[in-house]
């Protein structure tokens, strides 16, 4: 997913955070990523389930962008029936973990005070 080249920038990002939230932005980038470092190989029905709300639609596109990103890697097995598995690359498990601490704020900020 290209990001339009904002003025004054050369790549069209104002910095790393800029840069990582394109590959992440959106309401079920993260959600998946959490999916698959959870489980490393994971179908796409697999992966449907546990992250509910999801549509199809909406989780092939998705699957597809973190593929072109380089944080997915996506498993086709010759069998009948056909079956695909999804994994996280070694960018996306570099990713997954970077994402730790922010995880681990977000669970702090959720119990009762």
């Amino acid at each position: 997913m290209a990001t339009l080249n904002r003025p004054g920038t050369e790549d069209g990002h104002v910095c790393g955070i800029d840069a990582a939230m394109e590959v992440i932005g959106g309401k079920w980038k993260v959600l998946i990523l959490w999916a698959l470092h959870e489980q490393p190989r994971r179908r796409f029905g697999e992966l449907r389930r546990v992250v509910p709300g999801i549509t199809e639609k909406v989780l092939a596109s998705h699957l597809r962008e973190m593929e072109a990103d380089g944080i997915v890697d996506r498993v086709a097995y010759d069998e009948v029936p056909p079956r695909v598995e999804y994994g996280l690359t070694k960018d996306g498990i570099r990713l997954s973990d970077a994402l730790e601490p922010l995880a681990a704020w977000g669970r702090e900020r959720r119990r009762p005070t």
